[in-house]
């Protein structure tokens, strides 16, 4: 074997030891560089859209005067504290310019410490709506005395010694999220909320008014983003799941989206689930026994705690199986964005008709990371 040849060998054996070094070790990486993703991409990736719009009868595309006609009883829901207020300001100065200035639905903002003046003065004057301030009760937001500290301390410092993402933090707002923020005394005049975060950005006219939409159709969860969750922050979570699937047999609708979060009918979960920082749905669905009953038992296992569990995988799980298929809705027309990551409208129609900012290309939908797949083949 000549020289030239046993370079190119040892280069071709370096580069395939570090894809599956990085494939083990990397779990984005795995999936964006797996046969599946890349297959599906040779194949197209994409799915027809348009079988998820919004008609046209529910459109108004006017770019100042205020929409008239019905509204339902829903609220915008922001969970931020004092120094968030910046980030917070833009993001209601977005959906204000995007949506709300036509539609004037209230706001409800909600922190476990009183809001100060100069933040409610700063997001008061940002709106014509209704604004409130509310403070979360301490028994919706700390950590219960039934949870063993000690056994809880371990498990934080073992994810912020395995650099698992946001490893240390984020137990009491996952834990708030999943099971109280519905309970607030502010919120429960309502029916229907939109969650905002601050620091999100709305890059598209939203011509419709997805409230309205989501209460003739019966739907009860609409998202944008569909991604997988980190499974060293989640280990025994489906394991409980399947666990009440069996204790409660009752409360798995027909028609289910079981689909969407496991691969073979439900023996494992693949991870998937709605990006919950934005997500629009009917409290009265995480208020009635199905939800209500699941997070009392998931609660009373100690996950959000002893591991990281976080509403986004709880509220996805319970949203695919409490709920028929038909009742959660993509909305590919609303083009938003948290950083780092953005769904841009995919029809180039309500991209133009949202006038939108953000570029098609660099939507997320199809990203070896997203789950949007999941989502199309079972629809």
């Amino acid at each position: 074997m000549n020289t030239p040849t046993r370079y190119i060998l040892l280069a071709l054996g370096i580069i395939i030891s570090l894809h599956y070094i990085l494939s083990f070790t990397q779990e984005e990486y795995g999936r964006a560089t797996s046969l599946s993703n890349i297959t599906s991409k040779l194949k197209g990736g994409g799915s027809d859209s348009s079988k998820s719009h919004v008609p046209d009868d529910y459109l108004s595309i006017s770019h100042s005067a205020n929409v008239t006609g019905r509204r339902a009883n829903a609220t915008f829901v922001i969970l931020a504290r004092n120094n968030d207020l910046d980030s917070t300001v833009r993001s209601i100065r977005e959906i204000e310019e995007r949506f709300n200035r036509k539609y004037n639905y209230p706001y409800t903002l909600l922190n476990e410490e009183p809001f100060n003046d100069d933040f409610k003065k700063r997001i008061s004057v940002l709106t014509a709506a209704s604004v409130e301030f509310g403070v979360i009760p301490r028994e919706h937001w700390y950590q219960p005395d039934t949870i063993d500290e000690e056994k809880a301390t371990a498990g934080r410092n073992k994810m912020v010694k395995d650099n698992i993402i946001y490893g240390g933090t984020y137990r009491n707002m996952c834990r708030f999220n999943s099971g109280f923020f519905f309970k607030h005394p502010l919120m429960e005049k309502y029916r229907w909320y939109w969650r905002i975060e601050p620091d999100v950005h709305f890059h598209c006219d939203v011509n419709f008014d997805p409230f309205v939409f989501m209460e003739d159709k019966n739907k009860v969860y609409a998202f944008t983003i569909g991604i997988y969750e980190y499974e060293a922050t989640i280990p025994t979570l489906w394991g409980h799941v399947k666990d009440f699937i069996k204790k409660y047999p009752e409360f798995v609708a027909p028609n289910n989206a079981m689909g969407y979060l496991s691969d073979n009918d439900g023996e494992t979960y693949n991870l998937c689930h709605f990006w919950s920082n934005f997500e629009i749905a009917d409290m009265d669905f995480w208020r009635a026994p199905a939800y209500s009953t699941f997070f009392e038992y998931l609660d009373s296992k100690g996950g959000f705690y002893y591991e990281r569990w976080g509403d986004a995988p709880v509220h996805s799980i319970a949203a695919a199986l409490f709920a028929q298929k038909d009742q959660i809705q993509f909305f590919d027309e609303i083009g938003y964005e948290h950083n780092p990551y953005t769904h841009c409208p995919q029809s180039e129609e309500k991209w133009r008709q949202g006038r939108c900012s953000c570029d098609q290309k660099r939507s997320f939908d199809y990203d070896g990371y997203s789950c949007m797949r999941q989502w199309d083949r079972i629809n």
